[in-house]
This record gives structure tokens, C-alpha cells and sequence, in this order.
């Protein structure tokens, strides 16, 4: 494991060189990070809920540094709803920081970067949904984003090292995205200790996320990017199947905690090599029901069997990672075809029995066959269309309703038979 550990760290090193500081007790590093910015910086965090210790630590360090800290103003609540986008953009606009420094897991992290970008441009959130439109709006504007520095409590979106903002219209239950370049954080930090206050349900959520990350990029990885996206899903996804169990059976497991950490990460440095794609898709349909880890959980083994045959030597690969944590058997990678996938996605599902999480649709309090409706629709949205094209199976609009239909009614009943694949 600490050979392992070593790879990660150098993989992150690559990824994000000297503007990202990470590992266990960095926090006090955070000022030398804020103050080339500017002298007024702006503290959106929610941390004190959980550790005041730790938000006194952080408004010390960055006095030291001689800064005017502004706030702590509260960060947003969990899947970062536009109300409170749009709350905390007023707020930077009354304000005019130098920076804003967002102290708070994924949502929180996510709510900032769009935040600012409201606060800068103008406009309403759904302005910005989909590929590149912040930028295109700075070079008509001729603006510059408000510098966001995030420091990270939480293992698991990697909100701090990407370009993806997941915003929630809780009215409708339904989660867009931004991705831009333009709103990475030109300066991060995650102090992994801080996960240590992380409940037991947050700590797992975020590790299937992580995994959710590097299985779903590594899935529709191209030419071009296999070999560098196998190294990351990998190193990641073994870091997070050997630390998860025992990061939630003892919070305060540092080891664990590190481990896992640095496994989320890697699932960032994934996301920013390639996209995640049919889980992630239909994940954001499911926000009034499940968790983004929980939904993603759920819905891999049933896009494992769908994209069996396009992706069979990512399998084979990762079918010796799963078979080192007794999650398959070792003849696993001798499999072919449909057997391989269906014996990869039951080592998925009982992963997830393991920790507890459910492992089909039916099983979710609140669930009704409008989320299935609402998830194909989703699908169809040209704003989200990056998922649809980011599939090792690619699908056309015209293709949703009846394959990813067959997909979502197997995840219903956890009958993989009732999968459609699509035959080429």
C-alpha cells in the first residue's frame, strides 16, 4: 500500500504541480496559497458545523498572512442548489473580494466556482450549462473570473481540482453542469485529516463517487489517453476499495483516510482526462431520492453490462483489483464477452452490499417510474449531451428511450437479462 500511495502522490504531482497542496497536516499552508491574490479575501464555508477548531485554525492562518478575512458567509447547502448560487453571487458582488476562498466539500466547492462566475458575468446560472460557455462569455465581457482557492473536507467529488460545477433546480429535482476550464481553482489544498469529522454516510457516498470517476473515464477512454487513464483508475480505485471499509469503521483511521483521499483525488485527475458518462447521467435525475455516490453505485454494474463489448480489455484490467479485494474470482479475467461484464458488475453490487448501499432502484424510498421519465428526458437535453457522447457505447438522442430505458428498468429490478445491448 505505501508503494501505491507513492504513485498516487506522484500522479498528482503531475496532474496539478505546485498549485495544489495536499497530504496530512497542510492546512496551516493555506495562507501562502490566498495572499498572492490580494490583500481582501472572502470565506464561504460551513466547516465550523463540523470542526470549529479547524475554521479557527484556517481565519488564523490567513490573518497571518495579513489579510482581510470577510465572513465566514455559509456555504451551500448539499447538491448546491441555484438558491444558494445565487445567494452567495450577491454576496461576492456587495463585496468585491480580491478572492474567494470556498472551505467545503464538493457541493460547497461547486456552488462557489458558480457562484463567481454569476458575481463576474451577470446573468442566471442556466446561462452556463453545458461546454464552454463561461469562457466564451469572458472573451465577449473581456473579465476575469474572481480567483477561487478551495480547500476541500470532503473525499470524494474532487470539486477542487476540475472544471465541473453540479448545480441542483430543486423544484424539478433535476442536476445540471457547467464544465469550463475557466472555473478550476487556480489554488487548492486538502489537509485529509480534516475527513476525519466526515458522517459515515458522506464518507462512503464520496468513495463511489471516486470510483464512479475513474471507472466511467476508464471505460470510455480513447486511443490516445488508455494508457495514462489506466494508470489513474488503477492506482485510484485500489486505493479506495482497500480504504473504505475501514475508514468508516474508525474515523479516526488517518491512514484510511489518506488512502482514501488520495484514491477521490485521482478520480478528479480522471474527469479532467476524459468524461464519466451513463451513471453519472442518470444520477442527476435521482437528487430528491439518492445521494450522487448512492445513485452512481447503483447504476455502473447495469452500465458495465451495457457497455460489455466495447470495453472488454478495461475489464480484464480491472478484474485482478476486484479479484485481490474477493470481490470476483480470479478466473474472472478469463472470461469473455457478456460473462465477463456480467461478472465484473456483480463484483460491483456486492462492493455495495458490503458497505450497506442498495444496489437497485426498487429498493429507494421515494422512487417512482417519474424518475425514470425524468432521467430519459435528461438525456435528451443538449446540455448534458457530453454524457451521452462520453459512453464507450455512444448513443443518439433518437437511441435513449430504448436502450438506456432497458438499462434503467434492469436497475429497477436488478435483472441485468432485461439489458438491450446495441448490436454494431
Amino acid at each position: 500500500m505505501k508503494e501505491l500511495k507513492e504513485r498516487a502522490r506522484q500522479l498528482l504531482k503531475e496532474f496539478k504541480g505546485d498549485s495544489y497542496i495536499f497530504g496530512v497536516d497542510c492546512l496551516q499552508r493555506i495562507g501562502g496559497l490566498v495572499s498572492p491574490f490580494g490583500e481582501k479575501c472572502l470565506l464561504i464555508t460551513n466547516l465550523g458545523d463540523r470542526s470549529k477548531d479547524d475554521l479557527g485554525r484556517i481565519t488564523t492562518c490567513l490573518s497571518q498572512e495579513k489579510l482581510e478575512v470577510i465572513g465566514p458567509v455559509r456555504s451551500a447547502r448539499p447538491n448546491a442548489p441555484r438558491e444558494d448560487v445565487a445567494r452567495l453571487a450577491e454576496e461576492i458582488s456587495r463585496v468585491k473580494p480580491d478572492s474567494v476562498v470556498v472551505v467545503a466539500g464538493g457541493s460547497g466547492i461547486d456552488a462557489a466556482k458558480a457562484a463567481v462566475v454569476l458575481a463576474v458575468l451577470g446573468g442566471d446560472v442556466e446561462d452556463y450549462f453545458g461546454t464552454g460557455k463561461v469562457t466564451e462569455r469572458l472573451r465577449t465581457a473581456e473579465k476575469k473570473l474572481i480567483p477561487v482557492i478551495a480547500v476541500q473536507t470532503a473525499s470524494g467529488s474532487a470539486a477542487h481540482l476540475t472544471k465541473y460545477s453540479n448545480i441542483t433546480d430543486m423544484k424539478a429535482a433535476q442536476k445540471k453542469l457547467i464544465v469550463d476550464e475557466a472555473i478550476v481553482p487556480p489554488k487548492a489544498l486538502f489537509d485529509y485529516r480534516l475527513t476525519s469529522t466526515m458522517p459515515t454516510g458522506l464518507t462512503l457516498d464520496g468513495a463511489f463517487d471516486g470510483i464512479a470517476h475513474c471507472l466511467e473515464v476508464f471505460y470510455g477512454a480513447r486511443p490516445e489517453t488508455f494508457k495514462k487513464t489506466r494508470q489513474i483508475a488503477e492506482v485510484g480505485m485500489e486505493l479506495i476499495i482497500a480504504s473504505v471499509e475501514k475508514a468508516v469503521a474508525d474515523g479516526e483511521d488517518i491512514e484510511a483516510r489518506e488512502t482514501l483521499g488520495l484514491g477521490t483525488d485521482l478520480g478528479g485527475y480522471a474527469i479532467m482526462i476524459g468524461g464519466t458518462s451513463g451513471a453519472h447521467l442518470n444520477s442527476f435525475s435521482l437528487v430528491d431520492v439518492l445521494s450522487h455516490g448512492r445513485a452512481c453505485a447503483i447504476m455502473n454494474p447495469y452500465y458495465t453490462v451495457f457497455f460489455g463489448p466495447a470495453i472488454q480489455q478495461q475489464l480484464k484490467i480491472l478484474s485482478s483489483i476486484y479479484a485481490k479485494y474477493g470481490l470476483v474470482e480470479e478466473k474472472v479475467a478469463e472470461l469473455e464477452g457478456k460473462e465477463l461484464a456480467l461478472a465484473m458488475a456483480e463484483g460491483m453490487v456486492r462492493l455495495a452490499k458490503r458497505v450497506g448501499f442498495p444496489t437497485k432502484l426498487s429498493e429507494i424510498k421515494g422512487f417512482s417510474n417519474a424518475h425514470i421519465e425524468r432521467a430519459l428526458q435528461a438525456a435528451k437535453n443538449p446540455q448534458l449531451e457530453m454524457k451521452l457522447k462520453n459512453m464507450p457505447v455512444p448513443l443518439e438522442t433518437g437511441m435513449v428511450d430504448e436502450y438506456m430505458g432497458s438499462i434503467l428498468e434492469a436497475a429497477i429490478t436488478g435483472g441485468f437479462s432485461l439489458i438491450k445491448n446495441v448490436q454494431r
